[in-house]
């Protein structure tokens, strides 16, 4: 049976630079696949730029792709070899078209963790959290991105220490950024502190026995390293941060949440509207895992509009 693939470029800019210790992100670029069988099935799936990884050689396969009429299992079979995102816009595509939320049933995501600002402006963004949160006296999980700036980021994190409560997580991404002896710092601030929920990718991905030294003493939560090693996914027996779409075929994180494994945490990598649905969808499942936690969906960093929608149709054509 031959699948119909149609793709479309998009492009948008972030409501705000998302600064990190390795890129300052300003906007995000990708691509939207259409795809549908003689049935009049149609799944659409997503392709993300998020992660610098090799465009060259992406507009090289989907090149090779568009407005091709194609056959189940040349798609499967390049979702094993390509890129991880193209892999999940593929496989995405497929799992809708073979009827996955057929009756429109995407799961809603549940409360994220807030993404603070950098430098100063952490502190106040907090302040303001902080505010409202003396009223609803939820859990709230905030996550802060360092590895910048190590000097100027000590006396921020100690502020927020001073300011948070027992009811507040705290989650420190260093995107791979400290040098050991900067995040055995952090791991001895924290030692015994159950305010902390992790230190995220805290060292290089190819510095692993520093990571599982590290693990001993605090929750160490990969990302980076998952992609990098995707052994780890196996092996890891801490947190793993999982960006739906970078992160490959979404069929199998789709079955490990299933499946109710725990440790898995949920992260935008800055979607649209047809990446999204499954971003909060897989959220909502990892609720139910052993392990429920806060998604890392970074409200207000992306801009609104038909792009961001939860209709597909509307998306595809707004792009």
């Amino acid at each position: 049976m031959c699948i119909t693939l149609n793709i479309k470029q998009f492009s948008f800019n972030l409501k705000k630079d998302l600064i990190t210790s390795k890129h300052n992100i300003k906007n995000k670029h990708g691509w939207l696949i259409y795809i549908e069988n003689p049935n009049g099935n149609r799944g659409w799936g997503e392709i993300s730029d998020f992660g610098h990884i090799n465009l060259a050689n992406q507009n090289e396969i989907l090149s090779s792709l568009k407005n091709r009429k194609l056959i189940r299992e040349e798609i499967e079979y390049g979702i094993k070899i390509w890129p991880r995102n193209i892999a999940f816009g593929l496989g995405s595509a497929l799992a809708e078209m073979d009827g996955l939320n057929s009756k429109n049933d995407w799961l809603k995501a549940p409360k994220s963790a807030i993404l603070l600002p950098e430098g100063e402006q952490a502190i106040n963004k907090f302040e303001d959290l902080i505010e409202i949160n003396t009223t609803t006296r939820e859990q709230l999980t905030i996550k802060l991105k360092v590895g910048i700036n190590p000097s100027k980021e000590r006396n921020i994190i100690l502020k927020i220490l001073d300011l948070a409560s027992g009811n507040i997580k705290i989650r420190l991404d260093a995107n791979g950024g400290w040098t050991r002896k900067e995040a055995n710092y952090w791991a001895q601030v924290f030692l015994n502190d159950n305010r902390l929920e992790w230190l995220e990718e805290p060292l290089s991905a190819e510095d692993i026995e520093g990571l599982y030294q590290l693990a001993k003493l605090v929750p160490v939560a990969l990302d980076e390293s998952l992609i990098k090693k995707p052994s780890l996914i196996k092996t890891w027996p801490g947190w793993q941060v999982r960006k739906p779409l970078i992160d490959g075929d979404p069929r199998i994180i789709l079955k490990e949440l299933e499946l109710g494994l725990g440790h898995r945490a949920l992260s935008t990598a800055f979607e649209t509207g047809i990446g999204r649905r499954w971003v909060n969808h897989l959220s909502a499942l990892q609720q139910r895992t052993t392990t429920p936690t806060a998604p890392g969906l970074a409200p207000g960093w992306c801009p609104e509009g038909p792009l961001f929608s939860e209709n597909p149709v509307e998306v595809w054509e707004a792009a």
